[in-house]
């Protein structure tokens, strides 16, 4: 079976959140199922850098205001990937979806729409000699394609996955000419939304089939709290719509080699932990004490994170002799909050605003719990990472974090099945008293022990999702069983 990905960042070319994870993930998961699998990205500088030995697959003399041309190369891991190079809309420093101020880029509709154009294109067979079965668009700005295929007469299968219900690429309904848009599509049943043309709102109104990355936000989304004005097209649409929950790459995720941390540990070997817990308080400059129980945050500084609720019950986590760490960047406010309580309490508070890769993986590694207070989220990618760390996770019981985290209540502590800690409804008072829990069973250090190996023992990489995966594209592919292990 070939599949085609349709995504605006991947790892480990441009990453600015857990989408890139995903995208550069889950390809090389399924190609271990023998699915061929291309992921078709904008050419942004750091992908032209990245790709090695690119061959020119396409020329296309005008392509939304400019040359461009497909380029197949591939990326770390033997990840195949088709990148747009199209100069005009692409080659722009920086982040991908934002200019110097902060700011959408004002072409936005245009740069993402040239990609969904392009991977219309490929879905059809029209540019290059391969061609796929299935084509798979990730969030709004991949959502047009499947918009552009619905118009044509014969077409691929297309899967549509929802990575943030939030983000949802909404333009004027005046672009409809500019983006290459039958006025047929300019309708409730399609991308209209409010007046507007919906990127997101396109892949779900014509995508054969509809993932989105935990079962619980599957159901979150239905409902009009958390459907962010879709969870009517979503119930619409609710036989094809499926939550698959998200891995993470265990073998750069591995405490066990990885290169990243100070000391290499297993699950039975915990000792190395140890040493990282007390290199990750020198690294924060907190105090070196094995007795206080270190937390980590590594995270986008935002409410949607539930950052200020950790400011909030920050006096509590300090009460039970707690410590804090913390990665990120975001909103000014909150990046100012966390700058303050460091200063507030040094020694005991430690932030690095900003993002560093090397530097998530000695967290991980490093601390003994990982915060996760998150208002809503979809999967969530660090608690795995923490289960993966024996680092234990605090998670706000939404999305992909219930999904994933059995709380330590009586019942799980008996039964052993316990790895983390549950709390509701998302507010400052209960992440307080989850940390108070936390803190306590941190003193039983046995019983904490036992809980790392718990948590070290789960199955969070790409094998079962990936699997999911096949049997959705199985489901939807028109071609015959024989064409599709081609």
């Amino acid at each position: 079976m070939r599949v085609l990905f349709v995504a605006a960042e991947c790892f480990p070319l441009i990453k600015t959140g857990g989408l890139a994870d995903v995208a550069g993930a889950l390809p090389l998961a399924l190609a271990k199922l023998g699915v061929d699998v291309r992921v078709l990205l904008p050419a942004y500088p750091a992908v032209h850098d990245g790709l090695a030995e690119p061959q020119e697959v396409a020329a296309l003399p005008e392509l939304f205001g400019g040359p461009a041309r497909l380029v197949a190369g591939t990326a770390a891991g033997g990840l195949k990937v088709l990148a747009l190079d199209a100069p005009h809309l692409y080659d722009r420093p920086g982040n991908p979806y934002l200019d110097a101020d902060g700011e959408d880029w004002a072409d936005n509709d245009l740069r993402y729409a040239a990609l969904s154009w392009v991977a219309a294109e490929i879905g059809q067979g029209r540019l290059g000699t391969w061609w796929p079965h299935v084509v798979h668009a990730h969030d709004w700005q991949a959502g047009l394609a499947l918009a552009y295929l619905a118009f044509e007469e014969t077409r691929p299968a297309t899967v549509f996955t929802i990575h943030n219900l939030a983000f949802q690429g909404l333009f004027p309904a005046a672009r409809l000419t500019a983006l290459k848009l039958p006025d047929a599509a300019l309708s409730v049943d399609g991308l209209e939304f409010f007046n507007q043309i919906g990127f997101l709102k396109a892949g779900l109104s014509y995508a054969d089939g509809i993932t989105t990355v935990s079962p619980t936000y599957a159901r979150e989304i239905q409902t009009e709290a958390d459907g962010m004005g879709l969870d009517g097209v979503l119930r619409g649409r609710g036989e094809v719509l499926t939550g698959i929950v998200n891995g993470i790459d265990t073998e750069i995720w591995n405490p066990e080699t990885d290169p990243a941390i100070d000391a290499t540990y297993g699950a039975r070997r915990l000792r190395g932990k140890g040493i990282d817990k007390m290199a990750l308080q020198e690294r924060f400059a907190l105090e070196i004490d094995q007795a206080e129980p270190l937390f980590c945050v590594v995270s986008r500084l935002t409410e949607q994170k539930g950052l200020d609720l950790l400011l909030a019950a920050l006096p509590e986590l300090l009460d039970c002799g707690g410590q804090l760490a913390v990665l990120g960047s975001g909103a000014g406010w909150l990046e100012d909050g966390y700058r303050v309580a460091a200063e507030a309490h040094a020694g005991r508070v430690g932030v690095v605003i900003g993002y560093d890769e090397p530097l998530s993986h000695r967290m991980q590694a490093g601390a003994d719990a990982i915060l996760v207070p998150s208002r809503f989220e979809p999967c969530g990618l660090t608690q795995l990472c923490g289960l993966r760390y024996g680092t234990l996770p605090v998670v706000a019981r939404v999305g992909g974090l219930a999904d994933t985290v059995i709380d330590a209540n009586d019942a799980a502590l008996r039964d052993g099945v316990a790895t983390g800690f549950q709390f509701a409804p998302v507010t400052a008072e209960a992440l307080g008293f989850a940390i108070r829990r936390a803190c306590a069973l941190y003193a039983d250090r046995r019983r904490w022990q036992a809980m790392q190996r718990r948590a070290m023992s789960r199955e969070v990489g790409w094998a079962a999702p990936a699997a999911d995966y096949l049997a959705l594209y199985r489901s939807l592919a028109p071609a015959p069983a024989a064409a599709l292990a081609s």
